[in-house]
């Protein structure tokens, strides 16, 4: 996965947002996994992946549902920003 930049987050705290408080953790790690997968695909072949984009975490949160950034930083957005920062801590230890 490309290194993550605050244009990654805030799109991957949208696709957050836009699913149930339960389910965020699970699409987390699968943002995250896509990102790896597309990162791999482009240093491969040259070229994006078809499904996830470049390798950027905002690629793949893209092609997800998502929800406008709130005017501040609300419980909603500091919630899905916690699992995010969660999700990146465990796959960096892994």
């Amino acid at each position: 996965m490309r290194p993550l930049l605050p244009g990654d987050m805030d799109m991957a705290v949208r696709a957050l947002m836009a699913v149930p408080e339960p389910a965020r953790p699970v699409l987390a790690r699968q943002l995250l996994d896509e990102a790896h997968i597309a990162d791999k695909t482009c240093r491969r072949l040259g070229r994006a992946h078809p499904a996830f984009g470049d390798g950027s975490l905002y690629e793949a949160a893209r092609r997800h549902r998502r929800e406008n950034l709130p005017d501040y930083c609300n419980d909603s957005y500091c919630a899905a920003l916690a699992v995010l920062i969660e999700a990146v801590l465990a796959r960096k230890s892994a």
